[in-house]
């Protein structure tokens, strides 16, 4: 994630309950305005992954991705190459220290969707499933989903999740990290002086600002944000950003939108392991966490 360090924390308690009755994350989100990132609480992103290759007889973080469901892994196409041997690693926080809580997994299967085209970067989404069923804990568990359709309004806060470089050419962090993004609606981010052309209704910006982005190692991780209820849900998966730097004024990230995907998603995992409710309340609940943020 490339992050300037200019920004003013606003701290606040919130509550969580835990709808799948056997635990909560150990520490919720510590939100805040900001005009930076900053390290995120450990375990409060229950559902972030990294997504990992082997190469040289190494392991290495490649993208993030969302857990929506005991076997279920939510990432971007353009993260996924039959060359590569894969796995997954939950419940983690810093990618360099041995932690409690955190588990490796094997792939035993990758769709990608069917109208996902690495030109121009449409439908840049798939699924994994997970060789075995995760057990959910404190430190893993699934985000919801938002419903179908459903379009974000033009400056809504979000938070962008991920292990990403915190500058162009720097290494990947070492704690996961978050960030404040506000999105910045279609008829804005189509400009020409924008994403112009190369920004659909299928896709969300977010960002913008030439101050905060997701970077390089982000790809595939997802955009978080609250609903009125106070349920976190992952209303997208970073497809891409700026190709030659990740802060660039009016070149936001660009997220695949979610909601536009949810009948592929929801036949997709029903097909294979039945019957799937993507707004399930087996996931993390947060009450009063846009406090402060609009």
């Amino acid at each position: 994630m490339y992050i300037q360090y200019i920004y003013i924390n606003f701290f606040f308690n919130s509550f969580l309950t835990s709808a799948y009755g056997c635990g909560q994350p150990n520490y919720p989100p510590v939100l805040s305005r900001v005009m930076g990132g900053k390290d995120a609480c450990p375990h409060s992103w229950p559902w972030q992954i990294s997504l990992q290759y082997r190469s040289g007889g190494s392991w290495y973080h490649h993208c993030g991705g969302t857990l929506i469901s005991e076997e279920w892994v939510l990432t971007a196409a353009h993260c996924l190459y039959n060359s590569l041997n894969y796995r997954m690693h939950l419940g983690k926080h810093n990618m360099y220290e041995e932690e409690s809580g955190s588990i490796i997994i094997y792939i035993s299967k990758i769709v990608i969707h069917p109208g996902w085209n690495s030109n121009n970067l449409r439908n840049d989404i798939a699924l994994i499933k997970l060789q075995t069923p995760v057990t959910l804990s404190d430190t893993i568990s699934p985000a919801c989903l938002p419903p179908d359709g459903h379009v974000l309004p033009h400056n809504a806060p979000c938070y962008v999740t991920g292990w990403g470089r915190q500058n162009t050419s720097g290494p990947i962090s070492g704690a996961l990290q978050q960030a404040v993004l506000r999105v910045v609606d279609y008829a804005t981010c189509s400009r020409s002086d924008w994403w112009g052309s190369q920004v659909t209704q299928k896709m969300i910006c977010a960002g913008g600002d030439g101050v905060v982005a997701g970077c390089t190692g982000d790809n595939g991780g997802p955009l978080n944000c609250a609903g009125s209820n106070g349920i976190w849900e992952v209303h997208g998966v970073l497809s891409h950003m700026s190709p030659n730097t990740c802060l660039i004024l009016k070149r936001p990230n660009i997220f695949t939108r979610v909601s536009a995907y949810i009948d592929w998603i929801t036949n997709l995992v029903e097909t294979n392991v039945g019957k799937f409710d993507p707004q399930q309340r087996s996931c993390t609940q947060f009450l009063n966490t846009t406090e402060g943020l609009t």
